[in-house]
């Protein structure tokens, strides 16, 4: 579903409980954090920070809504007090907010995300009904908030994934472009390794010498 209505935009959000502000404040507070960062620092700790700090800015707005919060496979999600849905933020890359542009993950994703997003694909078109009761974790519609920062300026949108082709995520249900007004730079790229990944560890190759 794709809509470039700014209306219809605030009513769908709205629909899941979510508001621009509230993306925004998360994004804005991220890359405050963000600023703290020196060359000092992890070469990848820019990216890290903004990816961890947008989905805790995320919970401590949502958490007090009855929103639940789990970290499980290394996928920091929000769950809805109906279960109905989930929200997760990750870096993207492509036309991000722009919905004639094809999105995809930035970093490659291991199999805890493309098993959410497979079971994504299999409940997008459940009714409200069938989607509010009695899911697993894995079960729940998750949403991803994709960012992206390009020349200073942070894009986004919220969209909903249902097909991983290889490690990342490029196909989408719906995708709702985010409006970011003043939204502060954060003088850096955000999008390097912005997340630990989900693998279960490191391919290693061992070789048998003959003897």
């Amino acid at each position: 579903m794709q809509n470039l209505d700014p209306e219809w935009r605030v009513q769908r959000l709205a629909q899941l409980d979510f508001s621009n502000g509230l993306f925004h404040g998360a994004l804005d507070l991220a890359a405050a954090d963000v600023r703290s960062c020196t060359d000092f620092d992890a070469p990848a700790m820019a990216g890290f920070t903004f990816w961890s700090r947008t989905n805790r800015y995320l919970a401590e707005a949502l958490h007090p809504d009855g929103w639940s919060h789990t970290s499980r496979d290394s996928i920091l999600r929000m769950i809805h007090p109906s279960m109905s849905h989930a929200v997760t933020a990750i870096s993207a890359q492509g036309g991000i907010g722009d919905l004639k542009a094809r999105v995809k993950s930035k970093n490659p994703k291991g199999p805890a995300m493309a098993r959410l997003v497979e079971r994504n694909g299999q409940l997008a078109f459940l009714s409200h009904d069938e989607v509010l009761y009695g899911r697993e974790l894995d079960q729940i519609p998750t949403w991803c908030l994709l960012y992206k920062w390009d020349k200073g300026v942070i894009s986004a949108e919220l969209s909903l994934p249902i097909k991983m082709n290889g490690k990342f995520v490029d196909e989408w249900q719906e995708r709702i472009p985010l409006v970011l007004p003043d939204l502060n730079d954060p003088g850096t790229d955000i999008a390097l390794l912005d997340d630990p990944g989900d693998d279960s560890g490191p391919e290693v190759v061992v070789e048998l010498l003959g003897g």
